[in-house]
């Protein structure tokens, strides 16, 4: 049920993301033809863009490891036994979710001194700039704890003991084909 609605939030997140790159485009573009075609522009549009990029990246982030779509490197952990892959992973979302504690500690420091302050162009408060960092740690430490859960109690399968995809261009879970294959089909 919880990986039910963490899928229904990665969702609901994606959809911000869209709507944040598509709002970005439309301020920047809008920016670019009011300054070269009328010699003026939309004041807050830079500051706002940053702060949509920001965000989407810190969402990104929460959607990314959800999906485990990190990039990296299982040259190591893939040659040992079910076990070592399973000591490895929990050590890897332990480390994880104490970088999580972490970011929200610093986030939260963040979020308090610049609760009074604003921005320069849009005038609200910093905190909502800094406040990306509790949506991420919280979010990331929630996914890291269920994935946790999952693999101490010995739901996961041996497939999702690699938490990582080595290629952007495989999907995780899947194989890359072997290059002498590959060679053999296209001759």
């Amino acid at each position: 049920m919880l990986e039910k609605l963490i899928r229904k939030y990665c969702q609901l997140l994606s959809l911000l993301m869209a709507a944040s790159l598509a709002l970005m485009v439309l301020l920047v573009f809008t920016n670019v033809v009011l300054r070269y075609a009328f010699n003026s522009g939309i004041a807050v549009s830079e500051e706002l863009s940053r702060w949509l990029f920001v965000w989407l990246t810190f969402l990104g982030g929460i959607v990314a490891l959800h999906e485990r779509a990190h990039l990296g490197t299982d040259m190591l952990v893939a040659r040992l036994p079910v076990g070592g892959k399973k000591f490895c992973l929990g050590l890897g979302q332990l480390l994880m979710i104490f970088v999580c504690w972490l970011l929200f500690k610093g986030s939260l420091d963040q979020v308090r001194i610049n609760w009074t302050s604003t921005s320069a162009a849009m005038e609200v408060s910093m905190a909502i700039f800094y406040g990306c960092g509790l949506v991420f740690s919280v979010s990331g430490a929630l996914i890291l704890l269920l994935e946790f859960w999952r693999l101490i109690t010995g739901q996961l399968t041996t497939a999702e003991l690699i938490g990582i995809r080595e290629s952007e261009d495989v999907r995780h879970q899947e194989t890359p084909e072997p290059e002498s294959a590959s060679k053999a089909r296209s001759a």
